[in-house]
Protein backbone atom coordinates (compact mmCIF):
# COMPACT_ATOMS: atom_id res chain seq x y z
CA UNK A 1 0.00 0.00 0.00
CA UNK A 2 2.94 2.41 0.95
CA UNK A 3 3.98 2.43 -2.68
CA UNK A 4 0.45 2.88 -4.09
CA UNK A 5 0.17 5.83 -1.96
CA UNK A 6 4.04 7.23 -2.94
CA UNK A 7 2.31 7.18 -6.74
CA UNK A 8 -0.08 9.44 -5.60
CA UNK A 9 1.12 11.96 -3.96
CA UNK A 10 3.76 12.11 -6.36
CA UNK A 11 1.26 13.19 -9.06
CA UNK A 12 0.54 16.98 -9.47
CA UNK A 13 -2.09 18.11 -12.42
CA UNK A 14 -2.64 21.96 -13.10
CA UNK A 15 -3.81 23.55 -16.12
CA UNK A 16 -2.60 26.93 -17.23
CA UNK A 17 -4.51 29.95 -17.95
CA UNK A 18 -4.33 33.27 -19.34
CA UNK A 19 -5.74 35.86 -21.44
CA UNK A 20 -4.70 35.32 -25.10
CA UNK A 21 -1.49 36.14 -26.06
CA UNK A 22 0.12 36.52 -22.74
CA UNK A 23 2.69 34.31 -23.36
CA UNK A 24 0.76 30.70 -21.97
CA UNK A 25 1.51 28.15 -24.81
CA UNK A 26 5.37 29.46 -24.83
CA UNK A 27 5.42 29.21 -21.03
CA UNK A 28 4.28 25.58 -21.59
CA UNK A 29 6.61 24.70 -23.94
CA UNK A 30 9.27 25.52 -21.58
CA UNK A 31 8.05 23.63 -18.91
CA UNK A 32 8.18 20.81 -21.42
CA UNK A 33 11.61 21.36 -22.48
CA UNK A 34 13.18 21.86 -18.97
CA UNK A 35 11.52 18.83 -17.63
CA UNK A 36 13.48 16.82 -20.28
CA UNK A 37 10.06 16.02 -21.92
CA UNK A 38 10.77 17.59 -25.27
CA UNK A 39 14.32 18.09 -27.29
CA UNK A 40 13.30 21.40 -28.89
CA UNK A 41 10.63 23.95 -27.97
CA UNK A 42 8.33 25.17 -30.89
CA UNK A 43 7.30 28.94 -30.76
CA UNK A 44 3.81 29.69 -31.79
CA UNK A 45 4.38 32.10 -34.65
CA UNK A 46 1.44 32.19 -36.95
CA UNK A 47 1.59 31.02 -40.41
CA UNK A 48 4.98 30.61 -41.84
CA UNK A 49 6.28 28.70 -38.81
CA UNK A 50 8.74 26.03 -39.84
CA UNK A 51 7.74 24.45 -36.49
CA UNK A 52 4.68 24.71 -34.45
CA UNK A 53 4.60 24.85 -30.30
CA UNK A 54 4.02 20.86 -29.05
CA UNK A 55 0.92 21.36 -27.70
CA UNK A 56 -0.82 23.28 -30.72
CA UNK A 57 -1.68 20.24 -32.67
CA UNK A 58 -4.63 21.01 -35.01
CA UNK A 59 -4.40 22.19 -38.26
CA UNK A 60 -6.60 25.74 -37.65
CA UNK A 61 -4.40 26.33 -34.47
CA UNK A 62 -1.10 26.13 -36.71
CA UNK A 63 -2.73 28.64 -39.22
CA UNK A 64 -4.01 30.93 -36.95
CA UNK A 65 -0.97 30.56 -34.07
CA UNK A 66 -3.34 30.26 -31.45
CA UNK A 67 -4.88 27.38 -28.93
CA UNK A 68 -8.41 26.56 -29.86
CA UNK A 69 -8.49 22.78 -28.06
CA UNK A 70 -7.16 22.24 -24.70
CA UNK A 71 -3.95 19.39 -24.77
CA UNK A 72 -2.83 17.34 -21.97
CA UNK A 73 1.05 16.67 -21.82
CA UNK A 74 2.67 14.92 -18.66
CA UNK A 75 6.38 14.81 -17.81
CA UNK A 76 8.52 13.60 -15.42
CA UNK A 77 10.72 15.85 -13.16
CA UNK A 78 12.36 15.58 -10.04
CA UNK A 79 10.45 12.23 -9.30
CA UNK A 80 7.12 13.96 -9.59
CA UNK A 81 4.72 12.74 -12.14
CA UNK A 82 3.22 16.48 -13.80
CA UNK A 83 0.39 16.42 -15.58
CA UNK A 84 0.25 19.60 -17.26
CA UNK A 85 -3.22 20.89 -19.27
CA UNK A 86 -2.75 23.95 -21.15
CA UNK A 87 -6.08 25.57 -22.10
CA UNK A 88 -7.56 27.38 -24.87
CA UNK A 89 -6.85 30.89 -24.54
CA UNK A 90 -9.54 32.56 -26.61
CA UNK A 91 -12.87 33.48 -25.08
CA UNK A 92 -15.25 32.23 -27.74
CA UNK A 93 -13.31 28.57 -26.20
CA UNK A 94 -13.62 29.02 -22.91
CA UNK A 95 -16.54 26.16 -22.24
CA UNK A 96 -13.37 23.90 -22.85
CA UNK A 97 -11.38 25.68 -20.68
CA UNK A 98 -13.86 25.56 -17.45
CA UNK A 99 -13.84 21.51 -18.49
CA UNK A 100 -10.29 21.51 -17.94
CA UNK A 101 -10.43 23.27 -14.73
CA UNK A 102 -12.67 20.54 -13.16
CA UNK A 103 -9.96 17.87 -14.30
CA UNK A 104 -6.93 19.94 -11.93
CA UNK A 105 -6.32 19.94 -8.45
CA UNK A 106 -4.20 23.74 -9.15
CA UNK A 107 -3.81 26.49 -11.97
CA UNK A 108 -1.33 28.13 -13.13
CA UNK A 109 -1.98 31.63 -14.00
CA UNK A 110 -0.24 33.86 -16.81
CA UNK A 111 -0.37 37.58 -16.60
CA UNK A 112 1.41 39.68 -19.15
CA UNK A 113 3.73 42.50 -17.40
CA UNK A 114 2.55 45.22 -19.83
CA UNK A 115 -1.76 44.47 -19.51
CA UNK A 116 -1.77 42.84 -16.11
CA UNK A 117 -5.10 41.10 -15.58
CA UNK A 118 -7.18 41.07 -18.20
CA UNK A 119 -10.95 40.01 -19.47
CA UNK A 120 -10.24 36.28 -19.95
CA UNK A 121 -8.08 36.03 -17.00
CA UNK A 122 -10.73 37.20 -15.03
CA UNK A 123 -13.24 34.56 -15.69
CA UNK A 124 -10.96 31.84 -15.54
CA UNK A 125 -10.18 33.31 -11.63
CA UNK A 126 -14.12 33.20 -10.90
CA UNK A 127 -14.48 29.20 -12.07
CA UNK A 128 -11.24 28.69 -10.18
CA UNK A 129 -12.53 30.89 -7.08
CA UNK A 130 -15.63 29.07 -7.09
CA UNK A 131 -13.73 25.75 -6.86
CA UNK A 132 -10.80 27.02 -4.57
CA UNK A 133 -8.25 25.71 -6.82
CA UNK A 134 -5.01 26.87 -5.44
CA UNK A 135 -3.33 29.88 -8.35
CA UNK A 136 0.25 30.30 -8.39
CA UNK A 137 0.85 33.48 -10.79
CA UNK A 138 3.27 33.98 -13.22
CA UNK A 139 4.66 37.79 -14.34
CA UNK A 140 5.62 36.85 -17.88
CA UNK A 141 7.57 39.65 -20.18
CA UNK A 142 9.91 41.17 -17.54
CA UNK A 143 12.11 41.65 -21.17
CA UNK A 144 9.67 44.08 -22.39
CA UNK A 145 8.65 47.86 -21.18
CA UNK A 146 6.17 46.72 -18.73
CA UNK A 147 4.01 47.60 -15.74
CA UNK A 148 5.72 48.65 -12.09
CA UNK A 149 5.51 45.33 -9.98
CA UNK A 150 4.36 46.17 -7.10
CA UNK A 151 0.89 47.96 -9.06
CA UNK A 152 0.50 44.86 -11.20
CA UNK A 153 0.62 42.74 -7.81
CA UNK A 154 -2.28 45.21 -6.31
CA UNK A 155 -4.11 44.79 -9.39
CA UNK A 156 -3.55 41.01 -9.05
CA UNK A 157 -4.85 41.18 -5.80
CA UNK A 158 -8.44 43.12 -5.85
CA UNK A 159 -9.24 41.19 -9.16
CA UNK A 160 -8.34 37.67 -7.37
CA UNK A 161 -9.45 38.56 -4.11
CA UNK A 162 -6.50 37.47 -2.30
CA UNK A 163 -2.95 38.35 -1.45
CA UNK A 164 -0.38 37.77 -3.24
CA UNK A 165 3.37 36.31 -1.62
CA UNK A 166 6.06 37.17 -3.93
CA UNK A 167 8.61 34.50 -4.28
CA UNK A 168 10.19 36.03 -6.75
CA UNK A 169 11.13 39.71 -7.13
CA UNK A 170 12.43 41.30 -10.82
CA UNK A 171 15.43 43.84 -10.96
CA UNK A 172 14.95 46.40 -13.44
CA UNK A 173 12.11 45.77 -16.87
CA UNK A 174 12.81 45.57 -20.08
CA UNK A 175 16.48 47.04 -22.08
CA UNK A 176 17.27 47.25 -18.32
CA UNK A 177 15.69 44.20 -17.06
CA UNK A 178 18.75 42.56 -15.06
CA UNK A 179 17.11 39.66 -13.46
CA UNK A 180 15.22 37.99 -10.79
CA UNK A 181 15.71 37.48 -7.03
CA UNK A 182 14.49 34.48 -5.79
CA UNK A 183 13.12 34.83 -2.14
CA UNK A 184 13.20 30.83 -0.96
CA UNK A 185 16.87 30.17 -2.24
CA UNK A 186 17.93 33.92 -0.58
CA UNK A 187 19.96 34.13 -4.36
CA UNK A 188 19.79 36.88 -7.36
CA UNK A 189 19.89 35.41 -11.04
CA UNK A 190 21.03 37.31 -13.83
CA UNK A 191 18.88 37.91 -17.26
CA UNK A 192 20.59 36.94 -20.34
CA UNK A 193 18.44 36.92 -23.31
CA UNK A 194 18.00 34.10 -25.87
CA UNK A 195 15.70 31.60 -26.12
CA UNK A 196 18.21 28.74 -26.64
CA UNK A 197 19.68 28.96 -22.99
CA UNK A 198 19.06 26.63 -20.00
CA UNK A 199 18.13 27.42 -16.72
CA UNK A 200 21.67 25.92 -15.86
CA UNK A 201 23.20 28.51 -18.04
CA UNK A 202 22.03 31.47 -16.19
CA UNK A 203 24.47 33.29 -13.72
CA UNK A 204 23.33 33.42 -10.36
CA UNK A 205 24.98 35.56 -7.58
CA UNK A 206 23.69 34.87 -3.56
CA UNK A 207 22.23 38.22 -1.86
CA UNK A 208 25.61 37.78 0.60
CA UNK A 209 27.17 39.92 -2.80
CA UNK A 210 25.39 43.27 -1.78
CA UNK A 211 28.00 45.49 -2.74
CA UNK A 212 29.17 43.52 -5.88
CA UNK A 213 25.06 43.41 -6.97
CA UNK A 214 24.53 47.20 -6.26
CA UNK A 215 27.74 48.29 -8.27
CA UNK A 216 26.74 45.84 -11.56
CA UNK A 217 22.68 46.75 -11.34
CA UNK A 218 23.44 50.37 -9.90
CA UNK A 219 19.84 52.45 -9.80
CA UNK A 220 17.34 49.15 -11.02
CA UNK A 221 19.42 47.13 -8.10
CA UNK A 222 18.25 50.31 -5.49
CA UNK A 223 14.67 50.73 -6.94
CA UNK A 224 14.22 46.83 -7.02
CA UNK A 225 15.63 46.55 -3.27
CA UNK A 226 13.46 49.19 -2.43
CA UNK A 227 9.90 47.93 -4.03
CA UNK A 228 10.70 44.54 -2.90
CA UNK A 229 10.72 45.57 0.72
CA UNK A 230 7.97 47.17 0.27
CA UNK A 231 5.94 44.22 -1.38
CA UNK A 232 7.48 41.89 1.28
CA UNK A 233 6.00 43.81 4.41
CA UNK A 234 2.88 44.14 3.00
CA UNK A 235 2.57 40.77 1.93
CA UNK A 236 1.84 38.04 4.22
CA UNK A 237 4.29 35.16 4.51
CA UNK A 238 3.64 32.07 2.58
CA UNK A 239 0.74 29.69 4.15
CA UNK A 240 0.66 26.28 2.00
CA UNK A 241 -2.49 25.76 3.88
CA UNK A 242 -3.63 29.08 3.21
CA UNK A 243 -2.36 28.44 -0.66
CA UNK A 244 -4.23 24.97 -0.44
CA UNK A 245 -7.35 26.75 0.31
CA UNK A 246 -7.10 29.13 -2.61
CA UNK A 247 -6.86 31.95 -0.05
CA UNK A 248 -3.46 33.40 -1.25
CA UNK A 249 -1.03 33.19 -4.52
CA UNK A 250 2.50 32.87 -4.89
CA UNK A 251 3.95 35.37 -7.62
CA UNK A 252 6.71 34.54 -9.59
CA UNK A 253 7.98 37.01 -12.14
CA UNK A 254 10.23 36.05 -15.38
CA UNK A 255 10.82 35.88 -19.25
CA UNK A 256 9.34 32.80 -20.69
CA UNK A 257 10.13 33.15 -24.69
CA UNK A 258 13.86 33.57 -23.16
CA UNK A 259 13.35 30.32 -20.61
CA UNK A 260 14.31 32.81 -17.66
CA UNK A 261 12.33 32.55 -14.66
CA UNK A 262 10.65 29.18 -15.38
CA UNK A 263 12.49 26.84 -13.77
CA UNK A 264 11.74 28.58 -10.39
CA UNK A 265 8.02 27.78 -11.41
CA UNK A 266 8.73 24.34 -12.00
CA UNK A 267 10.47 23.92 -8.82
CA UNK A 268 6.94 25.70 -7.05
CA UNK A 269 4.92 22.92 -8.84
CA UNK A 270 6.37 20.08 -7.06
CA UNK A 271 7.05 21.86 -3.52
CA UNK A 272 4.13 23.97 -3.49
CA UNK A 273 0.99 22.68 -5.40
CA UNK A 274 -0.83 19.68 -3.96
CA UNK A 275 -0.97 16.27 -4.90
CA UNK A 276 -4.43 14.67 -6.11
CA UNK A 277 -7.49 15.83 -4.01
CA UNK A 278 -10.43 14.29 -2.80
CA UNK A 279 -13.41 14.80 -5.80
CA UNK A 280 -17.48 14.79 -4.60
CA UNK A 281 -19.62 12.02 -6.26
CA UNK A 282 -22.82 10.81 -5.69
CA UNK A 283 -22.79 7.25 -5.17
CA UNK A 284 -26.30 5.41 -6.20
CA UNK A 285 -28.27 3.09 -4.17
CA UNK A 286 -31.45 1.71 -4.21
CA UNK A 287 -32.17 4.36 -7.35
CA UNK A 288 -31.25 6.82 -4.27
CA UNK A 289 -27.99 9.57 -5.24
CA UNK A 290 -25.93 9.93 -1.82
CA UNK A 291 -23.19 11.86 -1.70
CA UNK A 292 -20.03 10.45 -1.42
CA UNK A 293 -16.28 11.77 -1.41
CA UNK A 294 -13.87 10.02 -3.07
CA UNK A 295 -10.37 9.83 -2.04
CA UNK A 296 -7.44 9.37 -4.65
CA UNK A 297 -5.92 6.42 -1.75
CA UNK A 298 -9.06 4.29 -2.43
CA UNK A 299 -8.27 1.47 -3.79
CA UNK A 300 -11.22 1.22 -6.08
CA UNK A 301 -10.76 2.75 -9.78
CA UNK A 302 -13.10 5.54 -10.49
CA UNK A 303 -12.08 8.63 -13.27
CA UNK A 304 -14.63 11.11 -14.67
CA UNK A 305 -14.45 11.69 -18.62
CA UNK A 306 -13.76 16.15 -19.08
CA UNK A 307 -12.41 15.58 -22.49
CA UNK A 308 -13.71 13.87 -25.95
CA UNK A 309 -11.93 14.59 -28.71
CA UNK A 310 -12.43 13.55 -32.16
CA UNK A 311 -10.00 12.22 -34.86
CA UNK A 312 -6.82 13.76 -32.86
CA UNK A 313 -4.81 11.22 -35.62
CA UNK A 314 -6.19 11.84 -39.17
CA UNK A 315 -5.10 8.33 -40.42
CA UNK A 316 -7.09 6.41 -37.58
CA UNK A 317 -10.32 8.85 -37.23
CA UNK A 318 -10.12 7.47 -33.96
CA UNK A 319 -12.28 9.18 -30.54
CA UNK A 320 -10.65 10.12 -27.76
CA UNK A 321 -12.22 10.25 -23.95
CA UNK A 322 -9.80 12.01 -21.44
CA UNK A 323 -10.43 10.84 -18.49
CA UNK A 324 -9.31 12.06 -14.73
CA UNK A 325 -8.50 9.29 -12.49
CA UNK A 326 -9.91 10.04 -9.59
CA UNK A 327 -8.94 7.34 -7.12
CA UNK A 328 -7.41 3.86 -7.29
CA UNK A 329 -5.11 2.33 -9.80
CA UNK A 330 -5.46 1.56 -13.72
CA UNK A 331 -4.31 -1.53 -15.63
CA UNK A 332 -4.42 -2.38 -19.15
CA UNK A 333 -7.49 -5.55 -19.92
CA UNK A 334 -9.25 -3.69 -16.63
CA UNK A 335 -13.15 -4.57 -16.45
CA UNK A 336 -14.59 -0.76 -16.65
CA UNK A 337 -18.25 0.35 -16.62
CA UNK A 338 -19.45 3.58 -18.03
CA UNK A 339 -22.01 4.66 -15.05
CA UNK A 340 -24.34 6.49 -17.35
CA UNK A 341 -25.49 3.77 -19.00
CA UNK A 342 -23.74 0.81 -17.03
CA UNK A 343 -22.26 -0.49 -20.47
CA UNK A 344 -18.64 -2.44 -20.11
CA UNK A 345 -16.46 -0.20 -21.51
CA UNK A 346 -13.64 -2.12 -23.53
CA UNK A 347 -10.95 0.67 -24.93
CA UNK A 348 -8.93 -0.74 -27.97
CA UNK A 349 -6.07 1.18 -26.32
CA UNK A 350 -5.36 3.28 -24.03
CA UNK A 351 -2.53 5.97 -23.49
CA UNK A 352 -0.91 8.78 -21.58
CA UNK A 353 0.05 11.80 -23.92
CA UNK A 354 2.53 14.12 -25.02
CA UNK A 355 0.16 16.72 -27.11
CA UNK A 356 0.03 14.49 -30.20
CA UNK A 357 2.39 11.81 -29.15
CA UNK A 358 0.85 9.19 -27.43
CA UNK A 359 2.16 6.26 -25.29
CA UNK A 360 0.62 3.21 -24.17
CA UNK A 361 -0.48 3.06 -20.23
CA UNK A 362 0.98 0.47 -18.14
CA UNK A 363 0.10 1.54 -14.86
CA UNK A 364 -1.86 4.95 -14.20
CA UNK A 365 -2.78 6.88 -10.66
CA UNK A 366 -4.98 9.57 -9.05
CA UNK A 367 -4.18 12.65 -10.91
CA UNK A 368 -3.17 11.26 -14.11
CA UNK A 369 -4.90 11.68 -17.47
CA UNK A 370 -5.53 8.94 -19.45
CA UNK A 371 -7.14 8.85 -23.17
CA UNK A 372 -9.48 5.93 -23.78
CA UNK A 373 -9.42 5.09 -27.54
CA UNK A 374 -13.88 5.00 -28.19
CA UNK A 375 -15.78 4.33 -31.27
CA UNK A 376 -18.61 5.61 -29.57
CA UNK A 377 -20.64 5.14 -26.15
CA UNK A 378 -18.69 7.81 -23.95
CA UNK A 379 -19.91 11.60 -23.70
CA UNK A 380 -18.39 14.11 -21.16
CA UNK A 381 -19.02 13.95 -18.05
CA UNK A 382 -19.12 10.10 -18.11
CA UNK A 383 -17.92 8.38 -14.78
CA UNK A 384 -16.03 5.28 -15.57
CA UNK A 385 -15.59 3.01 -12.46
CA UNK A 386 -14.34 -0.82 -12.11
CA UNK A 387 -16.87 -1.30 -9.46
CA UNK A 388 -19.75 0.89 -7.70
CA UNK A 389 -22.54 2.87 -9.33
CA UNK A 390 -20.85 6.42 -9.36
CA UNK A 391 -21.35 9.52 -10.47
CA UNK A 392 -19.06 12.78 -10.53
CA UNK A 393 -20.60 16.03 -11.09
CA UNK A 394 -19.57 19.59 -11.56
CA UNK A 395 -18.78 19.68 -14.93
CA UNK A 396 -20.62 22.21 -17.07
CA UNK A 397 -22.57 23.12 -20.10
CA UNK A 398 -23.27 26.20 -21.04
CA UNK A 399 -26.40 27.51 -22.89
CA UNK A 400 -25.32 28.67 -26.32
CA UNK A 401 -25.99 32.82 -27.30
CA UNK A 402 -25.40 32.51 -30.60
CA UNK A 403 -26.91 30.22 -33.25
CA UNK A 404 -26.81 28.90 -37.16
CA UNK A 405 -28.21 26.91 -39.63
CA UNK A 406 -26.74 24.10 -40.93
CA UNK A 407 -27.10 24.31 -44.81
CA UNK A 408 -24.87 20.99 -46.47
CA UNK A 409 -23.81 21.91 -49.54
CA UNK A 410 -24.23 18.57 -51.20
CA UNK A 411 -26.88 16.27 -49.90
CA UNK A 412 -25.20 13.26 -50.72
CA UNK A 413 -23.08 13.66 -47.91
CA UNK A 414 -25.74 13.70 -45.23
CA UNK A 415 -24.72 10.53 -43.24
CA UNK A 416 -20.78 12.25 -43.16
CA UNK A 417 -22.70 15.30 -41.51
CA UNK A 418 -24.77 13.64 -39.04
CA UNK A 419 -21.56 11.32 -38.20
CA UNK A 420 -19.47 14.89 -38.10
CA UNK A 421 -21.99 16.69 -35.81
CA UNK A 422 -22.71 13.59 -33.38
CA UNK A 423 -18.79 13.29 -33.17
CA UNK A 424 -18.49 17.38 -32.47
CA UNK A 425 -21.24 17.99 -30.32
CA UNK A 426 -20.47 14.88 -28.10
CA UNK A 427 -17.08 16.50 -28.15
CA UNK A 428 -18.43 19.43 -26.67
CA UNK A 429 -16.77 21.57 -29.40
CA UNK A 430 -20.04 23.07 -30.18
CA UNK A 431 -23.95 22.52 -29.26
CA UNK A 432 -26.17 20.50 -31.46
CA UNK A 433 -29.58 21.10 -31.45
CA UNK A 434 -31.87 18.79 -32.86
CA UNK A 435 -35.45 20.38 -33.82
CA UNK A 436 -38.13 18.22 -32.37
CA UNK A 437 -40.41 19.40 -35.34
CA UNK A 438 -37.73 18.33 -37.68
CA UNK A 439 -35.84 20.72 -40.50
CA UNK A 440 -31.80 21.55 -40.77
CA UNK A 441 -29.65 21.32 -37.68
CA UNK A 442 -28.60 24.06 -35.56
CA UNK A 443 -25.16 25.04 -33.65
CA UNK A 444 -25.09 26.32 -30.83
CA UNK A 445 -22.02 28.37 -29.27
CA UNK A 446 -20.61 30.89 -26.86
CA UNK A 447 -18.35 32.31 -29.39
CA UNK A 448 -18.31 33.31 -33.28
CA UNK A 449 -14.44 31.20 -33.59
CA UNK A 450 -16.52 28.39 -32.90
CA UNK A 451 -18.25 28.10 -35.92
CA UNK A 452 -15.71 28.72 -38.21
CA UNK A 453 -13.25 26.08 -36.14
CA UNK A 454 -16.21 23.16 -37.08
CA UNK A 455 -16.93 24.58 -40.18
CA UNK A 456 -13.25 24.33 -41.18
CA UNK A 457 -13.09 20.46 -39.25
CA UNK A 458 -16.38 19.44 -40.95
CA UNK A 459 -14.96 19.75 -44.38
CA UNK A 460 -10.88 18.88 -43.05
CA UNK A 461 -12.08 15.56 -41.06
CA UNK A 462 -15.31 14.64 -42.70
CA UNK A 463 -15.09 15.94 -45.93
CA UNK A 464 -19.02 18.02 -45.61
CA UNK A 465 -18.75 21.52 -46.86
CA UNK A 466 -21.48 22.97 -45.32
CA UNK A 467 -22.74 27.04 -45.23
CA UNK A 468 -24.02 28.43 -42.14
CA UNK A 469 -26.46 30.67 -42.14
CA UNK A 470 -28.02 33.26 -39.47
CA UNK A 471 -31.37 32.07 -37.60
CA UNK A 472 -33.85 33.25 -35.41
CA UNK A 473 -32.69 32.02 -32.32
CA UNK A 474 -30.37 33.79 -29.26
CA UNK A 475 -30.74 31.70 -26.61
CA UNK A 476 -31.54 28.23 -25.14
CA UNK A 477 -32.81 26.91 -21.84
CA UNK A 478 -32.76 23.42 -20.97
CA UNK A 479 -35.79 22.60 -19.06
CA UNK A 480 -37.46 19.71 -16.27
CA UNK A 481 -40.67 19.40 -14.91
CA UNK A 482 -42.23 18.05 -11.88
CA UNK A 483 -44.17 15.44 -13.28
CA UNK A 484 -44.25 14.29 -17.04
CA UNK A 485 -47.36 15.57 -17.76
CA UNK A 486 -46.41 19.04 -17.46
CA UNK A 487 -43.40 18.22 -19.69
CA UNK A 488 -46.04 17.02 -22.38
CA UNK A 489 -48.14 20.11 -21.76
CA UNK A 490 -45.10 22.31 -22.41
CA UNK A 491 -44.09 20.29 -25.94
CA UNK A 492 -47.73 20.76 -27.30
CA UNK A 493 -47.77 24.63 -26.66
CA UNK A 494 -44.31 25.06 -28.29
CA UNK A 495 -43.70 22.04 -30.87
CA UNK A 496 -41.28 24.49 -33.08
CA UNK A 497 -39.25 25.90 -30.20
CA UNK A 498 -38.01 22.21 -28.84
CA UNK A 499 -34.91 20.59 -29.19
CA UNK A 500 -32.65 18.02 -28.18
CA UNK A 501 -29.17 18.62 -27.60
CA UNK A 502 -26.55 16.19 -28.30
CA UNK A 503 -26.73 14.08 -24.87
CA UNK A 504 -30.42 14.03 -25.68
CA UNK A 505 -31.45 16.70 -22.81
CA UNK A 506 -34.82 18.73 -24.33
CA UNK A 507 -33.68 22.20 -24.32
CA UNK A 508 -36.43 25.54 -25.20
CA UNK A 509 -35.56 27.86 -28.11
CA UNK A 510 -35.36 31.13 -27.32
CA UNK A 511 -36.01 34.37 -30.14
CA UNK A 512 -35.68 37.00 -26.98
CA UNK A 513 -35.09 37.90 -23.75
CA UNK A 514 -38.49 37.97 -22.53
CA UNK A 515 -39.69 34.45 -24.44
CA UNK A 516 -38.78 32.83 -20.91
CA UNK A 517 -40.06 34.74 -19.13
CA UNK A 518 -43.71 34.47 -20.64
CA UNK A 519 -43.13 30.68 -21.01
CA UNK A 520 -42.45 30.67 -17.15
CA UNK A 521 -45.35 33.10 -16.56
CA UNK A 522 -47.41 30.69 -18.41
CA UNK A 523 -45.88 27.02 -17.15
CA UNK A 524 -44.86 27.80 -13.44
CA UNK A 525 -43.99 24.19 -13.31
CA UNK A 526 -41.24 23.85 -15.79
CA UNK A 527 -37.78 24.76 -14.91
CA UNK A 528 -35.93 26.53 -17.21
CA UNK A 529 -31.60 26.14 -16.69
CA UNK A 530 -28.94 28.23 -18.29
CA UNK A 531 -26.19 25.51 -17.04
CA UNK A 532 -26.55 22.24 -17.47
CA UNK A 533 -24.32 19.45 -15.62
CA UNK A 534 -23.76 15.81 -17.34
CA UNK A 535 -26.92 13.79 -18.19
CA UNK A 536 -26.42 11.91 -15.36
CA UNK A 537 -27.82 14.01 -12.74
CA UNK A 538 -30.39 16.94 -12.29
CA UNK A 539 -29.79 19.78 -13.92
CA UNK A 540 -28.38 23.15 -12.27
CA UNK A 541 -31.49 25.29 -10.98
CA UNK A 542 -29.63 28.45 -11.32
CA UNK A 543 -31.26 31.24 -13.19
Amino acid sequence: MSSFLNEVRRRRTFAIISHPDAGKTTLTEKLLLFSGAIQIAGAVKGRKASRHATSDWMEIEKQRGISVASSVMQMLYRDHVINLLDTPGHKDFSEDTYRVLTAVDSALMVIDAANGVEAQTRRLIEVCRQRDTPIITFVNKMDREVRDPLDILDEVERELGMPCVPMTWPVGQGKLFGGIINLRTQAMTVFDSGSERLPQDFETHPLSDQAQLAERFGLEWASAMESMELATGASPQFDKEAFLAGKQTPVFFGSGVNNFGVMEVLDALVDLAPSPRPRLSHLVVNKQAEEKIIQPEDEGFAGVVFKVQANMDANHRDRIAFVRVASGKFTPGMKLKVQRTAKELRPTSVVTFMSQRREAVEEAYAGDIIGFTTHGGVQLGDTITDGPALQFTGLPFFAPELFMTVILKNPLRTKQLQQGLDQLGEEGAIQVFKPEAGGAMLLGAVGQLQFEVVQHRLKAEYDCDVKLESCQYTGARWITADTPAELREFNYAYPQRMALDAANTLAYLCTSPYDVRLAQERFPKIHFHPLREHAGLALSTAG
